[in-house]
């Protein structure tokens, strides 16, 4: 099977439909699983390739699947799709073993960018990658304040939470929000979780 072979697993026959067109148009090889159990039957020792799946979905879930697959040794890379404000999720998921999560909805140049990632030949640790120890350094820039405002965002606590929890308003936890996305230069609440939990912050 082919180097840039992309397993997909999702339950949306409509989805699973539209990503393969996108990947195949983009020239990659793509293999389509209605269902993580399917996948489990159906995928060779050693894979090639990667997998995207969903996080959410009926049976065996994306972080079950994560799961079988590494007790199984499977070393294929895991790019995991989750749903806007499944913070948490995307975070056991890394900590599971993905080498990366995108947020739906997602624009086409995000995803195709995370798969040739994830494909790359020479791709080495996450914690390696240049653009994360570039965030890993900007984050030590930020007061502790500040730091104490991302920590809690990647925890996916709303801007009320992070208030009530650090004695302050809701609106001076956004002004503390909108230092420290410039300081970090992310392009948005989505795109900072993503970066700190890539960097291990979460």
């Amino acid at each position: 099977m082919a180097a840039d072979t992309v397993h997909i697993v999702e339950d949306d026959p409509a989805l699973r439909d539209s990503l393969a067109f996108l990947l195949e148009a983009a020239g990659f090889t793509v293999r389509l699983y209605e269902t993580g159990m399917e996948l489990l039957e159906r995928l060779a020792m050693p894979a090639a390739g990667c997998i995207l799946t969903d996080i959410r979905m009926p049976g065996i879930d994306g972080l079950e699947l994560l799961r079988r697959l590494r007790e199984a040794r499977h070393a294929v890379p895991i790019v995991v799709m989750t749903g806007h404000g499944d913070v948490s999720l995307a975070v056991e998921a890394m900590k599971r073993g993905a080498c990366d999560f995108i947020e739906k909805p997602f624009g086409d140049e995000v995803l195709l960018r995370a798969l040739r990632t994830a494909l790359s030949p020479g791709r080495t640790g996450i914690a390696a990658d240049p653009a994360v120890q570039d965030f890993v350094h900007r984050v030590e820039t930020l007061s502790e304040r500040e730091r104490q405002v991302l920590d809690r965002l990647v925890a996916g606590a709303t801007s009320k939470e992070i208030g009530r929890a650090l004695g302050i308003s809701p609106r001076t936890v956004e002004i503390y929000r909108a230092k420290l996305m410039a300081k970090t230069q992310a392009a948005s609440v989505q795109d900072l979780v993503r970066r700190a939990v890539l960097a291990g912050l979460a």
